[in-house]
């Protein structure tokens, strides 16, 4: 993807490089009550964007530019999402709570969800008994960490390494963004959410297919398809939209 212009805003300051347990990750946070958070999935035409590029595009149409955005949780082969999906307060995927296999599945999982001028994580049978009106919402799974516990099943010396990305919701309510610049284990990735960033509540969005759009990091990938996307947006100065 072309780099694109910043127009400025404190783009710059919500994204750093952080370094944990001897990794490093890029982390982006953003205040819920004054930043245009939303989760983006189909297009101007119908179709899902599938990428950065055209998400950036039909933004544009709309007078709006992409600060940020990162892959929103695990998807189907047509780019549909496997669980929970809701895009302006409208509901196109319903919550998943059965069983099956691979990362989505492993218990438990949970839900990212914008309500408001608030962002939260909650576990998926947490997240159902509550009742939740989203105007947004993605499930994905596992979550990395419940409730200020790390999920049990995170092993502190696992071979399995992996690009990974996630996000939580900080105490101060600040929605966080992270990826990890090398491939590390679920466990060390859970703690960087529970220990560095102060998020008692924190979800793994996906692995191998990780992708991050932060030009104040250089940052615009686009090797894979994908199909929900985290965005922050802003408005282009003198668009008139």
């Amino acid at each position: 993807m072309a780099a694109s212009v910043v127009f400025g805003g404190d783009a710059a300051a919500a994204c750093r490089t952080v370094t944990h347990l001897a990794q490093p990750y890029a982390v982006c946070s953003y205040d819920p009550a004054v930043s245009d958070i939303r989760i983006h999935h189909r297009g101007r035409d119908g179709l899902p964007h599938g990428g950065f590029e055209a998400l950036a595009r039909d933004l544009r149409q709309e007078g709006e530019y992409l600060e940020f955005a990162m892959n929103g949780g695990m998807y189907e082969s047509d780019l549909t999402s496997v669980g929970l999906l809701v895009t302006e307060g409208t509901e196109a995927k319903p919550l998943a709570r059965g069983q099956s296999w691979g990362n989505f599945y492993l218990k438990p999982n949970g839900v990212f969800f914008l309500q408001g001028k608030r962002a939260g994580v909650m576990e998926t049978e947490a997240y159902a008994a509550a009742s939740i009106r989203p105007d947004f919402a993605t499930q994905s799974g596992p979550m990395l960490v419940i409730d200020g516990a790390l999920h049990p099943a995170f092993l502190p010396h696992s071979d399995s390494l992996q690009i990974r990305n996630g996000v939580g919701v900080a105490r101060d309510g600040m929605a966080v963004f992270a990826i990890s610049l090398e491939p590390v284990r679920f466990h060390d990735f859970a703690t960087l959410f529970a220990d560095r960033l102060d998020c008692p509540n924190a979800l793994f969005l996906d692995g191998s297919i990780s992708s991050l759009f932060a030009p104040s990091l250089n940052r615009y990938d686009g090797a894979h398809p994908m199909g929900p996307i985290i965005a922050v947006t802003r408005k282009i100065p003198g668009s008139g939209k």
